[in-house]
């Protein structure tokens, strides 16, 4: 599980997928999330907008892999 530090109190999921460089665009990011292969906490999220607050965990199931990070504020 990664760490990734944000500067403000919350940051939106598909800016979390970008900052994270987990996708390239803000279209990538949607189809992912609509796609039901973003969890928030363990739960699907199919928000594009849900807010991260520090200590959730933001899981991206890649090609049956996944990928967790965790949510640190500064």
């Amino acid at each position: 599980m990664q760490e990734i530090y944000i500067n403000p109190p919350f940051i939106k999921l598909e800016q979390f997928l970008k900052f994270c460089s987990l996708v390239s665009s803000g279209g990538e990011a949607k189809m992912l999330i609509q796609g039901g292969k973003v969890l928030v906490n363990g739960e699907t999220c199919l928000m594009r907008g849900k807010k991260l607050f520090g200590g959730e965990k933001v899981t991206l199931d890649v090609e049956g892999e996944n990928q967790i990070f965790k949510v640190a504020v500064k």
